[in-house]
């Protein structure tokens, strides 16, 4: 689905020009890994002092990281995968920065080590963080802190037109009104009309980006939830495609398997893939973005 209703131009006085990257944190790099192969993205990169991969198809780029440290613990020996970060590209990541600290976000204490490249960030929903990146055309961040894989095609071909849409937030109900406060007054985001959706997952607020590249929803849990622990963060990754069938039919063939049940069947508006190890998912959405 298209937008059909379209809200004044927003304000984007940072500038933000779409998604950079986005970072899973993870305790199970290999498993994870062998999932993104099957979404269609190629490890194209290893960062050159930490347990981080670059993964990339067409425009997106997906950062793995398995560094020590990075993970919150689970009990016992339970795997963790989580949604850990979103890079927003900006005009100018410093003055980024210093803006939406000055508007009250919370500071990220810069994580760089000696001859690595400072990106500096705020902190997010639960334990996920906010990157702002500057350099993404000529020079980018990947020529400073990755290594090339050796034999690895640089750029690997989007399937079916894929990327980047948006994210998903998950958000206490006590919380969703301050959240949106945050990304429209941090960052300039509009909120969409009550009803407006896009996919198959009709639930919670849409926001649009002031740059018009992507979107973040927030959703609140289930009213049948019961005593299904909840937490504040970053749930999934939204991917975008002009014909969505096409791109169920070539992920099918990948192995990957989409939810086609209850009032989650997959259609020409989206589909969303079964929960993979970690509680990774993917959905996709009916988009004209990346055209």
């Amino acid at each position: 689905m298209t937008v059909s209703e379209r809200n004044p131009t927003p304000s984007n006085r940072l500038g933000l020009d779409g998604l950079e990257f986005v970072e899973f944190t993870t305790t199970q790099p290999l498993v994870l890994g062998a999932l993104l192969e099957k979404m269609g993205f190629r490890a194209v990169a290893r960062h050159r002092s930490r347990e981080v991969l670059l993964y990339r198809q067409g425009g997106m780029n997906l950062v793995v990281n398995a560094h020590p440290g990075v993970v919150r613990a689970a009990a016992g020996d339970e795997p963790v995968t989580a949604v850990g970060a979103m890079a927003f590209r900006v005009a100018d990541a410093g003055e980024a920065h210093r803006q939406t600290v000055a508007l009250g976000a919370w500071d990220l204490p810069s994580r760089a080590a000696a001859m690595e490249l400072i990106i500096p960030g705020i902190r997010g929903a639960g334990d996920s963080h906010i990157y702002f990146v500057d350099r993404h055309r000529d020079f980018s961040i990947y020529d400073v802190d990755f290594t090339p894989i050796v034999g690895a095609d640089p750029h690997p071909p989007a399937m079916a037109g894929l990327h980047y849409f948006g994210l998903v937030q998950t958000a206490f109900p006590e919380r969703t009104a301050a959240w949106l406060e945050f990304y429209q007054s941090l960052f300039g985001f509009t909120v969409l009309p009550s009803g407006q959706f896009f996919g198959v997952v009709n639930k919670g607020v849409l926001l649009e980006s002031p740059c018009r590249k992507f979107f973040l929803q927030l959703i609140e849990p289930p009213e049948d939830s019961g005593d299904v622990a909840w937490e504040e963060g970053l749930l999934r990754i939204g991917l975008g495609t002009a014909t969505v069938p096409a791109a169920i039919v070539a992920l099918q063939a990948r192995g990957i398997v989409f939810v086609d049940r209850g009032p989650i069947r997959s259609t020409d508006r989206g589909a969303l893939t079964q929960l993979y190890p970690g509680g990774v998912s993917f959905e996709l959405v009916h988009s004209e973005l990346g055209a």
